[in-house]
């Protein structure tokens, strides 16, 4: 019965069955903002019901920001732990921004931890941050387990919500509309008023 359900599970879902025939309980990691010229790199993890299938979930980078809204509620309601974390602007100057995004996927694990013990965590990308758990980096796995695409869900939100603060605190940068990232509308305010004190002075080396 068991094995007839694993054939039925969208692919995402089949493999994090997989793999939590063989590990036991499993997190999904992921980070966003990496590539934001200015605040925070955040990350999450979760840990989803196994039982759970959720319509629609998908890398957070192939959805609508009304899709990612809606996910968010239906990945947190479907969760036996989540967390989400940050590394802020001075810590990616510190220790560069691979550095900063694997100590925010750290702090997040570390609050998930908390109240369940996880066998493996499955990691976005090519590398593992310190857990104390066994990792496993997988290359394009936000589209591939959906753990690890419902951390992706979770720190893009999050780290959204974040960019509406960060336009309250400098409404001329205009955050709201470009999140942080290298937009056209984002250098031309960086231009016009120069760097404000969220700005990551490393990523603005090349901005004339």
């Amino acid at each position: 019965m068991e094995e007839s359900r694993l054939k039925r599970l969208p692919p995402i879902f089949d493999f994090d069955a997989k793999k939590r025939e063989t590990a036991g309980i499993i997190a999904g990691i992921d980070e966003a903002g990496r590539g934001c010229l200015a605040g925070d790199v955040f990350a999450a993890a979760v840990v989803l019901n196994a039982k759970a299938v959720i319509d629609g979930l998908d890398d957070s980078k192939k959805l609508t920001p009304k899709a990612r809204d809606r996910l968010y509620g239906e990945i947190t309601a479907n969760s036996i732990a989540y967390a989400v974390a940050s590394a802020t602007a001075e810590e990616i100057e510190e220790l560069n921004i691979l550095g900063a995004a694997l100590l925010a996927m750290e702090r997040a694990f570390d609050k998930i931890s908390e109240s369940v013990a996880v066998n493996l965590a499955l990691i976005d990308g090519n590398k593992t941050p310190e857990l104390g758990v066994a990792a496993e980096a997988v290359i394009g796995g936000d589209g591939k387990s959906a753990s690890i695409a419902a951390a992706s869900v979770l720190a893009k939100v999050s780290r959204d919500r974040y960019a509406l603060e960060l336009d309250k605190a400098y409404p001329a940068y205009q955050f709201a509309k470009h999140k942080g990232y290298g937009t056209k509308l984002h250098y031309e305010m960086i231009g016009k008023y120069g760097v404000c004190p969220a700005h990551r002075k490393s990523f603005l080396k090349k901005i004339p």
